[in-house]
């Protein structure tokens, strides 16, 4: 006798129904996604030349939802080469003793170079490659919030990668996994808290970034996308509060509405990615992501992709398998490794070398002087910052990550409070000073702050979240005073995380600096002493011999102060405080 299984209709839908419309609501979703983003790339691809481009965008309200719309395609085209950049180049660092000795120092420099600097080289290149046509524009503005996500991605992905479980290592070579195979089940897995955290807060870099990269001033010539961050510059310009003031309100409802409907559920979904015995005592949720979960449209579509798993696994192969160990103490220094430092040495002496004889005939060598003077401000404010931060937000930080409920109540606020791009701000706070009389000395690191410090935030959140339970299980049932419990478990447990945040918020701010040092509204304009000033009137007056020394100034700032603390604290951090 068959027997069917009845469910109760009254008051409430079928399980059957129920599904179905859980499937309705995500295709419906996925379509009005799709539909929205060909019709704004539809509208990228416009004639433009340099002659006809236009300064400004309209500031009429009503063009912001479509402003709007462009601003967030930019964002999320830009943070998908972020997390292809950062899965090669940490993964390439992490894995290769010699690639690491390059990459490295390199990252450090990248993440030193100016937003502004970036463009100043590669906008030509951009308008160039697409001739007569705003898609080159486009690519532009979407390298240079590249450039403002990538860098904290990437030294996070690689701080997993060296800091990785010990046993999680051998386990990969013991079953003889390839190096695909352990990038994907091991690697990532075991990275994706910090990468999607830091991601996070690489995102709101980018907004941060958001009227640099649509509102250019570069060699002498005014260019302006659509975008309500060229908005927020047309309008500030203009000196309508009004319309600066709506086009926040808008931001604000973009930034909820990518936490609410990206972020939240991400950081939800990888929990089921941390390493540890027992479980959490509330794990984070999100509506998003359980109307995902019920529904049967991802399964469908992981059973697609898990049948193209082995395929490729055995396309894959041919890279080799991940064989020797993370961590060789033994490594020896061989006669590869010296010719691969002379070839390196040779391209960076000349490099140095061609820097060296432009510097020399067009400039002169007494702008690096200057420049090192005005970096010494500059830097001044950044060490103020960091300090600041880390007393500030360290413990915040551990209160909001150790303990569940506060978690779900704060993670979103602070989720949207560092996702909110505060030079949107900074036609009102132009305004602020200009009626109190206080100098942009003093305010520009309350700029360079409202922009850098939510690294170190986000890091110690997401390295105290990631305390295993049991450990913080054997505290309470060992009672320990609340200064004990920080220096033996709390304090070891977050500082590579800290670390990682420290090196991230310092070169934020010097990034920051950029735009902090030099604030206007309503045709006036506050200018601070500093580096930041002085590369940002470079790249307006298209002085390409000062943009040079400014660049190369504040890389040796920032790569001498990653080598002299923040390196060694990483090293620290690798040998004393691994939970390997």
């Amino acid at each position: 006798m068959t027997i069917f299984r009845t469910y109760p209709t009254e008051g409430v839908l079928t399980r059957p129904a129920r599904r179905i419309g859980y499937d309705v609501a995500v295709f419906a979703g996925a379509a009005a996604l799709l539909w929205v983003v060909i019709a704004l790339v539809r509208r990228t691809d416009v004639p433009w030349t340099v002659e006809t481009a236009a300064p400004a965008v309209s500031t009429d309200p009503g063009e912001l939802p479509y402003y709007a719309g462009r601003s967030l395609l930019r964002m999320f085209v830009a943070l998908g080469f972020s997390l292809i950049f950062t899965f090669v180049y940490a993964t390439i660092a992490a894995r290769s003793r010699r690639a690491e000795k390059v990459l490295i120092p390199l990252l450090d420099i990248l993440q030193s170079v100016p937003i502004l600097g970036f463009l100043s080289v590669t906008i030509t290149g951009f308008i160039a490659l697409f001739p007569g046509s705003e898609l080159g524009l486009e690519c532009a503005s979407i390298f240079a919030i590249f450039t403002s996500q990538a860098w904290n991605m990437t030294f996070a992905f690689y701080s997993s990668l060296v800091s990785q479980a010990r046993d999680l290592d051998e386990a990969s070579r013991l079953l003889r996994l390839s190096r695909w195979q352990r990038f994907w089940r091991v690697d990532l897995p075991s990275g994706m808290i910090p990468l999607v955290w830091n991601g996070m807060m690489s995102f709101g870099g980018g907004w941060f970034f958001l009227t640099a990269s649509e509102a250019l001033s570069v060699n002498n010539h005014n260019f302006a996308l659509p975008g309500v961050g060229a908005y927020v510059a047309a309008a500030g310009d203009a000196g309508d509060l009004d319309k600066v003031l709506l086009a926040v309100g808008v931001m604000i409802l973009m930034v909820v509405g990518v936490n609410l409907l990206f972020w939240r559920p991400l950081t939800a979904w990888a929990e089921r990615f941390r390493l540890e015995d027992s479980g959490a005592v509330q794990a984070p949720r999100s509506l998003t992501l359980e109307l995902l979960r019920r529904s049967s449209v991802p399964h469908s579509l992981g059973g697609f992709a898990g049948r193209l798993v082995y395929p490729l696994d055995r396309a894959m192969a041919v890279f080799g398998r991940a064989e020797r160990p993370l961590r060789d103490s033994a490594a020896r220094t061989r006669a590869g490794d010296w010719v691969f430092g002379v070839v390196v040495g040779a391209l960076v002496g000349y490099g140095a070398l061609r820097a060296v004889a432009y510097i020399g005939t067009t400039i002169g060598f007494g702008e690096i002087g200057h420049a090192l003077l005005l970096g010494l401000a500059t830097f001044a404010r950044v060490v103020v910052l960091i300090v600041v931060a880390t007393v500030v937000w360290v413990p915040v930080g551990v209160w909001i990550g150790l303990s569940p409920n506060v978690s779900r109540l704060a993670q979103p606020v602070v989720q949207i409070l560092a996702s909110f791009p505060a030079n949107f701000l900074f036609p009102i706070f132009t305004a602020a000073l200009l009626a109190t009389g206080i100098g942009l000395d003093i305010g520009g690191i309350l700029l360079m702050a409202l922009g850098a410090q939510w690294y170190i935030l986000f890091n110690v959140i997401a390295g105290a979240s990631a305390i295993p339970n049991d450990l913080r299980e054997a505290a309470t049932n060992l009672r320990l005073p609340p200064m004990l419990r920080w220096r033996k478990l709390i304090a070891p447990a977050i500082f590579s995380s800290y670390v990682t945040g420290g090196i991230t918020a310092a070169g934020g701010a010097w990034n920051a600096s950029i735009v902090a040092e030099v604030v206007s509204y309503h045709g006036t304009t506050l200018t601070a002493t500093g580096l930041g000033a002085y590369i940002r009137d470079a790249t307006a007056d298209g002085d390409a011999g000062r943009i040079l020394v400014g660049v190369i100034v504040m890389s040796v700032y920032v790569v001498a102060m990653n080598r002299l603390l923040w390196r060694r604290l990483y090293a620290i951090a690798q040998r004393r405080y691994s939970l390997a």
